[in-house]
């Protein structure tokens, strides 16, 4: 189960639910995938609407695994994810901004 308090994000892929995480170093590793020059930088393409489907998939993929799902990048790739495109860009966005924010009581 999704636990905002963690920074957790739920999301069903393939028919499975997988929770996700953006751990200090799912972040690192997130940020040179994505070459940003930091991680504020990296949160203002998000904001800005200025993001990519790969950016999508990088954070989808880095919050897998901060959350310790053995899905690979291939299966990604390939899955389909509950309420398409749209749903992982607002899952992506929720993990980024859960990661820097606490939520509301």
């Amino acid at each position: 189960m999704a636990n905002p308090w963690r920074g957790d994000v739920a999301l069903v892929i393939d028919g499975q639910s997988h929770v996700m995480r953006l751990t200090l170093g799912a972040l690192a590793e997130l940020e040179a995938a994505l070459e940003a020059d930091s991680l504020m930088a990296m949160v203002e393409r998000f904001e800005s609407g200025s993001f990519s489907s790969q950016d999508v998939l990088a954070l989808l993929r880095a919050g897998l695994k901060g959350g310790k799902c053995g899905l690979s990048e291939d299966a990604l790739y390939h899955a389909q994810i509950e309420g398409g495109p749209i749903a992982a860009a607002k899952a992506a966005a929720e993990l980024l901004a859960r990661a820097f924010t606490v939520p509301a009581a």
